[in-house]
């Protein structure tokens, strides 16, 4: 199955993981009784059973598994930390800031890669989406936050440096996605027995657990990894900005959320954006 699926267009990749993180807001609320970190750990673990299959050829340098529990696992730490020491909205918008660092840092991780009038301007617009959409226009800084501040942006650094340095292991094939989700779960369930309560799953809880821990925690980052290996990071990116969009959205349609008008000025920002980067064009 991935090698078929190995043979889409990275657009078509980086779509795939985007509608299927679009999905964890939804599944979370379904699941808001489990402890953070053993949610991850737990679906990560589900995840992994992707390529399980192949599981005799879960070998890799050091440096590439390293380089996997630093974007899966450290990434999630960091967020995770950030939304308790800080307020959810402003810590989610900092989080934000993923995408247009995967836009502006391109240049110094890929080669012949120049950033553009068009991808600055295609980035800012994205993240204003963004930005309104996650705070409705409301929204403030306090000094008290800002050691959540921080972990935030380290977060949005963290997943945008793994992305980039992703694009650059063309010659490393994803199944070994599956084992750095593998570790990353089992270091996600450390942090649980560590730092959260004890909590036993009910038996309603796993159903949203398998369908997340195989889509958003398991096929999106194998989806993510074929993207960046084959595709302009720079279009990946923006096209990244409709996940808080699609997610908003199905909240709505799930009767979780409302979209209210800001949500429809955000949604003009964000495609718009993803449009005017990813049309094609002379830009290298």
């Amino acid at each position: 199955m991935l090698s078929r699926v190995a043979r889409l267009p990275p657009l078509v990749h980086a779509l795939c993981a985007v509608l299927l993180w679009s999905t964890v807001a939804t599944l979370s609320v379904t699941l808001r009784a489990v402890p953070p970190f053993l949610l991850v750990g737990t679906t990560l673990l589900i995840g992994s059973l992707v390529s399980v299959h192949r599981i005799r050829d879960w070998r890799a340098p050091w440096r590439v598994l390293a380089l996997g529990v630093y974007g899966l696992f450290a990434y999630h730490f960091a967020l995770f930390v950030a939304l308790r020491r800080a307020p959810a909205i402003e810590a989610n918008l900092i989080n934000y800031l993923w995408p247009l660092l995967i836009v502006v840092l391109t240049p110094l991780f890929v080669r012949g890669k120049r950033l553009g009038l068009r991808h600055v301007l295609a980035a800012l617009s994205g993240f204003c989406g963004a930005a309104l959409l996650a705070t409705g226009g409301k929204f403030s800084f306090a000094w008290q936050y800002a050691s959540g501040y921080a972990l935030a942006l380290a977060a949005a650094l963290i997943w945008s440096t793994y992305s980039l340095m992703t694009s650059r292991l063309g010659s490393v094939s994803s199944v070994l996605v599956g084992m750095c989700c593998a570790v990353s779960g089992a270091l996600a369930l450390l942090c649980h027995a560590a730092f959260e309560p004890a909590y036993v799953f009910a038996a309603g809880d796993w159903p949203a657990l398998i369908v997340m821990g195989l889509g958003p925690m398991g096929l999106a980052f194998f989806a993510w990894d074929a993207a960046l290996k084959r595709g302009d990071p720079r279009a990946i990116g923006l096209l990244s900005y409709l996940t808080p969009l699609l997610s908003t959205s199905l909240l709505a349609a799930t009767g979780y959320g409302t979209l209210s008008g800001p949500g429809l000025v955000a949604m003009l920002l964000i495609v718009g954006g993803a449009l005017l980067g990813t049309w094609p064009g002379k830009a290298r």
